[in-house]
């Protein structure tokens, strides 16, 4: 007989970042994670998000009772109680990432109580994961720039992502540091965050193209599908449009997927682990690539099981603080990610005094 979820904590942690940072529509000194501990016969499953604290606060009102009590083993009927428990409350948005949250951690306990990898409880189409390096906030001077995307190039990863759209007039600058540091055998993306108009996407696309970025994601409001796909579709051959990283459930990513070259999905936000590899076999099925935002400790044996992987975000706030507050994590070699099959589960626990010296609010 399946053991029962006997247990639901949550632990809410606000982290300084280590300077100023900001995007082309946002800008922030600090970045709360949400964790959530499910256990069942004395085992421990691990998830988490990036969010405001009143995340922590919704799992607690609104998704633990309906998770305690669940066969362990049965994740995607947990899921699908919890979909329908945030009915009423809209199933998006800060929602959609509370219970990306504990499926995370449903999944991960499963696979520590079958004793196994989660890549391998979830069925892993590849034994390694590939990384692009993600930072490059318009808020650092060129110093900042050129070191943070030159050390990850220095590290053997051959890709990068640097932030644009806030100061177009500094952005041809901006780039053309960044190319120098990288150096012209490194892949270079540029992610917008939304900050342009269709009509200066369109202008946008075609500079960065000739500055040799191949990559520029969600160059409109992840909103504007139809400016997506007229942003893509009127690309320079080589660059290739992306967005999706706001996607909360299937239904959105089967709308965007057409509008896009590469498919994005953030497994802490999308509905967790569940959703995730269901977005994956969409991609597949209408030929999409697909690649993973942000969370990489998260993500990386989620992303092993999906097919049509073409990588996973390395972001530099969530890099540090997975290092920070867990013990377990990774790092690429030769700019891939390989999952510790040592160990059962994602093999994150946390390190309870970095915990505890960060944590803003427990049991929430």
């Amino acid at each position: 007989m399946s053991p029962s979820v006997d247990g639901l904590d949550v632990t809410v942690c606000r982290v300084p970042t280590d300077a100023p940072e900001s995007d082309g529509t946002l800008a922030w000194d600090a970045t709360t994670i949400i964790i959530v501990q499910v256990t069942a016969d004395g085992v421990r499953g691990l998830g988490y998000t990036y969010g405001d604290a009143a995340i922590g606060r919704y799992v607690i009102g609104a998704l633990r009772d309906v998770v305690l009590g669940r066969g362990a083993l049965d994740v995607p009927a947990a899921w699908l109680a919890m979909q329908r428990a945030a009915r009423n409350d809209g199933a998006r948005g800060p929602a959609a990432m509370a219970i990306s949250a504990v499926d995370i951690a449903l999944h991960d306990l499963r696979a520590r109580l079958l004793g196994v990898p989660l890549a391998t409880a979830l069925g892993a189409f590849h034994d390694a994961v590939p990384v692009y390096g993600s930072g490059g906030f318009t808020s650092y001077d060129d110093d900042r720039l050129a070191e943070q995307l030159g050390g990850w190039v220095a590290q053997g990863i051959p890709r990068v992502k640097m932030k644009v759209g806030r100061n177009p007039a500094a952005d041809d600058h901006r780039v053309a540091v960044a190319r120098a540091a990288v150096g012209p055998e490194t892949q270079l993306y540029v992610d917008a965050n939304g900050a342009y108009s269709r009509a200066q996407a369109r202008a946008w696309a075609a500079r960065f193209a000739a500055m040799d970025v191949a990559y520029l994601e969600e160059p409109v409001t992840s909103d504007d599908l139809e400016g997506l796909a007229l942003v893509r579709d009127t690309a320079p051959s080589g660059l290739a449009v992306a967005a999706g990283e706001y996607a909360y459930d299937l239904s959105y990513v089967a709308r965007m997927a057409p509008a896009v070259d590469v498919q994005q999905a953030d497994v802490t936000r999308c509905g967790g682990i569940t959703p995730f590899l269901q977005i994956g076999a969409l991609c597949q099925a209408v030929g999409v690539r697909f690649s993973a935002h942000c969370a990489p400790a998260a993500a990386v044996h989620a992303c092993c099981a999906v097919q049509p992987l073409e990588h996973l975000e390395w972001f530099h706030d969530h890099t540090r603080i997975e290092r920070m507050l867990f013990d377990g994590t990774l790092e690429p070699i030769d700019g891939l990610l390989r999952p510790d099959l040592s160990r059962a589960g994602h093999g994150l626990e946390l390190r309870q005094e970095a915990v505890a010296s960060h944590a803003v609010a427990s049991g929430v």
